[in-house]
């Protein structure tokens, strides 16, 4: 799959192009339904299909500071966007100057001069723009004005997660913030994942006989809520089942929030300065301090007893 920054790095011998626009953060199953449908319209017309996102959100630059928490960091997307089969994404630097391009400069200058826009797919409420003035009747006008047709892609299906809202990042990122990991998932069809470079923590754990790494997160992630969750520590090509633990680490007055992962059954391993992967299974308990060390101790005897025994389950199911 190509991966290109700003129009300028687009092929000059580009042809035309089943494109689909939008933020696409965490690919979620409702996005999963736009990007496949634009895939599927690509391979029917013959030509490759492109997503076009930005960086950063544009919330950030038409207000500052309201950049919302990220459920995938753009390298993941595209990754995610490669196995739906996305032939080209285009990552558009999102700056004050081009939050000023009209509905239809857009048009112009993205879908057809650059793209060559066969067809075009989003979902019902996809808006663009300045002041984000244009919707999919406008979009639908100007493709019989430059000949690209619109299709439009229903995108809200639903669940249990949320009490059975529509599926939306808005709603993945509440559950995560949360700790409703399990719902987050449900959402995105996979486990919601933090990455981030492995640095050196206080190194209790490894005193206490439960050596972790210490994931310092990538800017904005969606880090959720407070406590001790099973998963997996993707680290070196390998999954490992882990008991991850985020908080302050109240029971030594820590100040600063961590995420830290504990590989189950693992000795030896060196992980420090590597970018690592950290996938949210279940909700184990809440962030809590303990009376003594012993005390401590066995509760974390029991939690990674306890994540041992979901990671397995969810491995069983999978494989069932």
């Amino acid at each position: 799959m190509q991966r290109w920054r700003g129009l300028e790095d687009i092929p000059q011998d580009w042809g035309r192009s089943v494109v689909t626009i939008g933020s696409y953060d965490g690919v979620h199953r409702g996005h999963q339904l736009i990007i496949r449908h634009a895939v599927e319209r690509a391979r029917e017309l013959g030509v490759p299909a492109v997503v076009v996102t930005f960086d950063p959100h544009p919330s950030e630059v038409v207000r500052p500071g309201s950049h919302p928490p990220l459920l995938a960091p753009h390298h993941r997307r595209c990754e995610l966007m490669a196995e739906l089969g996305v032939d080209a994404v285009l990552i558009l630097p999102f700056t004050t100057e081009f939050s000023k391009l009209s509905a239809a400069d857009f048009v112009v200058k993205v879908l057809v001069d650059k793209l060559h826009a066969k067809a075009v797919v989003e979902g019902p409420n996809f808006r663009f723009g300045h002041r984000a003035a244009g919707d999919v009747a406008f979009l639908a006008e100007q493709g019989k004005t430059y000949d690209f047709e619109v299709e439009v892609v229903d995108l809200y299906v639903s669940g249990e997660a949320g009490g059975g809202e529509p599926f939306s990042s808005t709603l993945t990122r509440r559950l995560v913030a949360e700790g409703d990991v399990a719902g987050a998932a449900e959402i995105l069809g996979r486990p919601h994942r933090v990455e981030g470079i492995v640095v050196r923590g206080a190194q209790r754990g490894r005193e206490l006989g439960f050596p972790t790494a210490n994931v310092e997160t990538l800017p904005h992630t969606a880090v959720p809520a407070d406590g001790v969750y099973a998963g997996w520590l993707h680290a070196q090509g390998e999954a490992m089942p882990a008991a991850i633990s985020v908080g302050t680490n109240p029971q030594f007055d820590g100040t600063e929030r961590t995420v830290e992962a504990y590989a189950i059954d693992r000795e030896g391993l060196d992980l420090y300065g590597l970018h690592v992967a950290v996938d949210f299974l279940a909700y184990v308990r809440g962030q809590a301090r303990f009376e003594t060390l012993d005390a401590l101790l066995e509760q974390m005897a029991q939690d990674v007893q306890r994540c041992r025994e979901l990671v397995a389950a969810a491995r069983d199911a999978e494989s069932a």
